[in-house]
């Protein structure tokens, strides 16, 4: 999980004072006015004091669409680097500070946030999640916060990550799975870039334990709901486990969680050969749910969608991390079988 240079961002303090409180994301804590009327720029501006007028409008006006969800697209990218005059490089670097926003830190109270870049051309927000008094091992890195965002996007790959400084080995293995080459390109203000392959020599990787290829490109396998169900979210959460990573243990899985807004957000079980950075469904669905700018005690209901009698399963730790973030959300765990 990457740390926080103080010459780019707020100190906590500063930032808690100017966000309300940490991870409730600028769509839920600024975007919307408390009594009617428009939302306002200028917390935005006050975040991103190193952007124009323009391009404070243009995020403002993206923030604020019903169904953003951390992604802001290639056309929105390319608007923005022309009325900056930037490089890409360096816009990535001067988002962090509103990836960070949607940060939810309250164990180590240490804020991170995290932009990737999609081969397709957009950026993707990402930021650290912690699950109060939950095992250290549930928590959400903020490159892994960004890289599902883009996986659950289906971009076809990520060609760089701008961090607040050096990822830590566990976010260089999660990376390696996506990119065996070892060639993404790690951003860090007043650093030279580097490749992933610098940070991790000799790395172990997918071609150890017998897989052809990373992550990327998101493939889909062919998982079917028994006969008879069709509710919107078990629909939603089998679309999410036919998109999920496993080949070491083929316990393919998916997570779609409902809240109170009626929106559902899908997550996919994202595989590692080193095994302990994989991230579970349930993981990827939160943080979907936090680059929309919504709460956990938003959450309402979940399904999990997975193989039945696969090697491993998703749903002691589901239940156990909803009960401590949604005790009052219901979950359903609907078992299917792989038929192709």
């Amino acid at each position: 999980m990457a740390g926080m240079l103080p010459n780019i961002f707020l100190d906590r303090r500063a930032a808690l004072a100017t966000l309300g409180s940490a991870g409730l994301g600028l769509l839920a804590m600024h975007l919307t006015p408390a009594h009617g009327g428009e939302p306002q720029g200028e917390p935005l501006a006050r975040i991103l004091p190193k952007f124009k007028e323009a391009s404070c409008g243009r995020l403002l006006r993206l923030l604020r669409e019903p169904g953003f969800s951390g992604q802001i697209p290639a056309s929105d990218v390319k608007g923005l680097l022309e009325t900056e005059g930037k490089r890409i490089d360096n816009l990535m670097l001067e988002l962090l500070p509103l990836a960070r926003t949607y940060s939810r830190p309250p164990i180590s109270n240490y804020l991170v946030g995290v932009v990737a870049r999609g081969l397709s051309g957009a950026l993707y927000l990402g930021a650290n999640l912690e699950i109060p008094g939950h095992s250290l091992g549930f928590s959400v890195h903020g490159e892994q916060s960004a890289i599902s965002n883009a996986y659950m996007h289906a971009d076809g790959g990520i060609s760089a990550i701008a961090v607040t400084a050096a990822p830590c080995g566990h976010c260089r293995q999660f990376m390696n799975e996506l990119s065996p080459g070892g060639d993404i390109q790690i951003l860090v203000q007043g650093s030279p870039a580097t490749n992933l392959s610098t940070l991790l020599p000799s790395a172990f990787g997918p071609k150890d334990l017998g897989a052809r290829d990373g992550a990327f490109p998101v493939k889909e396998v062919d998982l079917n709901l028994p006969k008879g169900m069709s509710d919107e979210l078990a629909v939603a959460a089998l679309d999410a486990a036919r998109k999920s990573y496993a080949p070491y243990t083929k316990a393919h899985s998916g997570v779609a969680i409902g809240t109170g807004s009626g929106r559902i957000y899908k997550g996919s079980y994202i595989e590692n050969a080193a095994f302990n950075p994989s991230l579970s469904p349930l993981q990827t669905a939160l943080v979907a749910l936090i680059a929309a700018g919504e709460n956990h005690a938003a959450i309402s209901r979940a399904t999990l969608v997975e193989i039945d009698g696969a090697a491993i399963s998703q749903r002691s730790v589901a239940d156990a991390v909803l009960r401590a973030i949604a005790p009052a959300a219901r979950l359903q765990v609907v078992t299917v079988t792989k038929t192709g």
